[in-house]
């Protein structure tokens, strides 16, 4: 039985449904429901968790960040053929520097230097930065390399850097570029709650949504960031994690 059980029922309601309860049948709330069915928390009001906390398990952060630097300093020395492959590729296809480094709003409000490998070409011309930091669909800037290392998610490999230096995780709300950060702030609420846990390379939103920029769709992307927050534990993570390898291969949301 789904229930709203915060709506004004009435005596006899009110005894129908715990009879139902003593009677061994499951009553759920509407909303517990309806955030397990789609994957999104509703953002009329700041959302505690199973807790009854706004802020996550203390716990599960500080094993999840032990695990994440170890995983992170293993990938790096496994992969450092590959990774030296990918950074000739990208000098030998376009000019500029192999790493793109963009200031990005991070763990706490906290503005840290996020590194990718470039996968455009050098900023010319004017424009906004607002408008520069926001990848268009079909964006000409992408280079012939940069098209593939996007795809397949190769291009977040350096921030494996951010993870070493406790600024990212692996798993969490993505960070966004500062200019844009606080252009969403202006504009959508509650939307500097989601800096309470470590951005991730990848995280709920992005395995269920995609690359998005525009505030309509940013305002869809923090009912999957405020999911993720208010269910925080390894079996999000784990599942996060599966999703994101299904994402690698489809090229699911990348632009």
């Amino acid at each position: 039985m789904v229930v709203d059980l915060r709506a004004d029922l009435g005596a006899e309601w009110e005894r129908y449904i715990a009879d139902r309860a003593l009677s061994g049948t499951p009553v759920y709330h509407v909303k517990q429901v309806s955030e397990s069915l789609t994957g999104r928390v509703e953002i009329e009001h700041l959302s505690e968790n199973t807790l009854g906390s706004l802020n996550p398990n203390q716990a599960y952060l500080k094993i999840k960040q032990a695990i994440d630097w170890t995983s992170a300093l293993v990938l790096v020395v496994v992969l450092c053929p590959v990774l030296l492959l990918v950074a000739l590729s990208i000098r030998l296809d376009s000019e500029g520097p192999v790493l793109f480094r963009q200031p990005r709003m991070g763990y706490r409000g906290r503005i840290c230097t996020v590194y990718k490998f470039r996968s455009m070409r050098q900023q010319v011309g004017s424009g906004s930065d607002k408008d520069k930091a926001i990848t268009k669909p079909d964006d000409d800037r992408i280079t012939r390399v940069g098209s593939f290392l996007r795809k397949f998610r190769i291009d977040e490999l350096p921030q494996a850097i951010n993870i070493l230096r406790g600024e990212m995780s692996w798993i969490g709300p993505r960070p966004e570029a500062v200019v844009l950060s606080q252009w969403y702030e202006a504009e959508l609420p509650f939307y500097r709650y989601r800096h309470i846990v470590r951005p991730g390379v990848s995280g709920w939103a992005q395995v269920n949504q995609g690359h998005v920029a525009a505030v309509g769709d940013v305002m869809e992307k923090l009912h999957y960031d405020f999911y993720y927050i208010k269910n925080f534990s390894p079996w999000l993570d784990v599942l996060i994690v599966l999703r994101t390898i299904k994402t690698m291969f489809t090229g699911f949301g990348a632009r």
